[in-house]
């Protein structure tokens, strides 16, 4: 699976863990986040990410930033992208199985660095149910 990752300065330790993470699964990764803590705008690393899923370049996405909340309404302004902020794997779970969520968002400043890495895993391993489920998703976008 082709997995998009982007983060501002409150996540480069959190995309380092779950970028060595994915890669022992086998994962390929196309890094749009910052490496340093230094201050940047978290759009400028959310968009990409968004364009990597709308386009089919990637699978999924994963987005960090402090809250989480940013950056996930930024990936939400486009128009194929149902980001999910999530805090537990439950909700994780519930995103994929529910809602189709193709972008996790983190907050990195209200998760650890192993719930992150647990919430990235519920989340790409969780298929969408669809079912009654297909209806209201499609309903989502406005078109």
């Amino acid at each position: 699976m082709t997995i998009s990752i982007g983060n501002d300065h409150a996540g480069p330790d959190y995309k380092m863990a779950i970028v060595a993470y994915l890669e022992t699964k086998g994962h390929t990764i196309i890094n749009h986040g910052t490496d340093t803590f230094e201050s940047v705008d978290y759009p400028d690393f959310g968009h990409p990410v968004a364009y990597d899923v709308e386009s089919k370049k990637a699978d999924l996405g994963i987005v960090i930033c402090g809250s989480g909340n940013g950056i996930a309404m930024t990936v939400n302004k486009h128009q194929d992208i149902r980001a999910a902020l999530c805090w537990t794997k439950e909700i994780a779970e519930l995103a994929r199985q529910h809602n189709d969520a193709n972008i996790i968002s983190i907050p990195a400043r209200f998760t650890s660095i192993p719930q992150a890495i647990a919430m990235v895993e519920t989340f790409i391993e969780t298929p969408f149910e669809g079912g009654r489920h297909a209806n209201r998703v499609k309903k989502m976008a406005c078109k």
